[in-house]
């Protein structure tokens, strides 16, 4: 076969591909970056999850309020909300009780379940 008659056949029935293609494939591989050396470097203390920030403030012995907690994570009132009613009371099944003075933020807490 010549390769004009190579190049009219489908692509199913070429035996190798084209030159360039095969070596574009090759560049095209990335390389594994180094790894970095741990010897010597200290331990890094586990990361503050913000349902971890949330659930320290409402562990607090005067519990905390939505403002508070909304500093605490950046989220909106309302995810703040969302996460006391689904993840603090559904999920994790915690006691969440709130209270309000005259004159303050109702303070929402965590108050542990006595057993049966």
């Amino acid at each position: 076969m010549t390769a004009i008659e190579v190049h009219s056949l489908p692509k199913a029935k070429r035996a190798t591909p084209p030159a360039s293609k095969a070596s574009k494939s090759k560049r095209n591989l990335k390389q594994p970056k180094p790894a970095a050396a741990t010897a010597g470097q200290p331990d890094t203390p586990a990361r503050s999850t913000k349902q971890d920030r949330v659930l320290s403030l409402l562990s607090q012995r005067n519990g905390a309020t939505i403002p508070d907690m909304m500093q605490a994570t950046e989220w909106q009132q309302h995810s703040v909300r969302g996460f006391l009613a689904g993840t603090v009371k559904k999920k994790l099944g915690l006691a969440l009780t709130s209270s309000k003075s005259d004159g303050e933020l109702r303070r929402y807490r965590i108050v542990p379940r006595r057993d049966r």
